[in-house]
């Protein structure tokens, strides 16, 4: 069978986002059952591991949340440079067989991007365009920062509804 340059994944970030949050949802009932028969049986020691089973997955629920919001946060951003139809290509950058761009044009890109931020270090665009850049080049960790900055700065940038 051969692959089709447009063949889209058999599962989209976004309904795997889901999907794992349903999981985490009914890893959080099962777990809290479990925790409140701990809790209520009065034993000291059964009522802190009770509370300790219930906290873990609370803070992953958080995490997964504050995931899921920043997913919508960011779309929410690429769908208005749609509409202003400034949203940055890199359809043009050459890439592996892997499909993941070619680390010589991922740098390029960044590059120009990061001196276009610093151009218009105010302008959320550019912020955004720099986490793209910097997803591209493959560090993740400085792309959501990065991304973060230009949902906050979007924030006082948005017109009046």
């Amino acid at each position: 069978m051969s692959e089709g340059k447009g063949r889209r994944p058999a599962m989209g970030p976004r309904t795997s986002a889901f999907v794992l949050a349903a999981v985490l949802a009914v890893y959080l009932v099962l777990m809290g059952s479990r925790a409140a028969m701990m809790i209520v049986t009065g034993d000291p020691v059964l009522v802190l591991l009770g509370l300790a089973v219930l906290v873990l997955p609370l803070l992953g629920a958080l995490l997964v949340f504050d995931q899921i919001r920043f997913g919508a946060q960011t779309e929410r951003l690429a769908r208005r440079l749609d509409a202003e139809g400034v949203l940055p290509d890199v359809s043009h950058l050459p890439r592996r067989p892997s499909g993941r761009v070619r680390r010589e044009a991922a740098d390029a890109w960044f590059d120009e991007k990061q001196d276009e931020l610093e151009a218009a270090p105010q302008d959320w665009r550019a912020w955004f365009a720099l986490a793209q850049a910097y997803d591209l080049a493959g560090d993740r960790n400085r792309g959501r920062k990065t991304m973060r900055t230009a949902i906050e700065l979007e924030r006082t940038d948005r017109p009046e509804q």
